[in-house]
């Protein structure tokens, strides 16, 4: 692949940007105490996160990946949501890291001349805050939540809002993310993709979703960019 008519890169943020996980399990296991609940480990809530608050709350209500249809009521998953709300707002990100490399290799990619911009599965209340506690509220040109559009990752709406948005066309751009939501959003906007292996994927390697490349360290994916 070459990289010299790119002009947009469209991150994911929890997982690839950021691990977030220590803060979003508190805040689900505080939440299953409120409602006299079982809690759970800290590796077995990351493998439910990645598709957005709701599916991690009825995740959690049900204690497994896969959320049966008919499992839970649409007013239990919205009281367990709101709970859930109030807690990580609580948290306030207190334990959410960069991972290594990603606060100078964000500034490097923007030095560079790359249109930077942001589409997370995470509500979008949450993301400003974030956004200012690691100073990086300048970098990016246009910002999506899971909840900005009526629909997220893995379909492609967010990213193609993004391209019309920022008047770049989607062959243009390249989607970076963690998680096959990531991927298939990319490839289902017909972008090329870039897949990072240390987020969270549901246990799956990333590389199985044949991202255009994928790296294990996000310094190796700047360096690569910016060949």
């Amino acid at each position: 692949m070459t990289i010299d008519n790119k002009k947009l890169l469209i991150f994911d943020f929890d997982g690839t940007l950021i691990d977030s996980v220590p803060d979003l399990a508190d805040a689900t296991n505080a939440m299953l105490t409120t409602l006299g609940k079982d809690t759970y480990p800290i590796d077995t809530i990351r493998n439910w996160i990645g598709n957005g608050s709701r599916l991690l709350v009825e995740r959690a209500l049900v204690g497994d990946v896969t959320v049966p249809e008919g499992a839970l009521t649409k007013a239990e998953a919205d009281h367990a949501e709101h709970i859930f709300f109030e807690a990580y707002t609580k948290i306030g990100g207190s334990k959410t890291v960069a991972y290594p490399d990603v606060d100078s290799g964000l500034k490097k990619l923007h030095d560079a001349g790359y249109t930077l911009a942001l589409v997370t599965n995470k509500p979008i209340r949450f993301v400003p805050k974030i956004l200012q506690t690691f100073g990086w509220q300048d970098l990016f040109s246009e910002v999506m939540g899971g909840d900005s559009l009526s629909t997220k990752k893995p379909d492609p709406a967010p990213l193609l809002h993004v391209c019309t948005q920022l008047a770049i066309a989607p062959d243009q751009a390249i989607m970076i993310g963690d998680s096959k939501n990531d991927i298939l959003a990319g490839q289902n906007a017909k972008m090329d993709t870039l897949g990072l292996s240390y987020g969270y994927n549901y246990g799956q390697d990333i590389r199985e979703l044949n991202p255009t490349e994928a790296f294990d360290h996000f310094a190796d994916l700047v360096d690569w960019l910016l060949k």
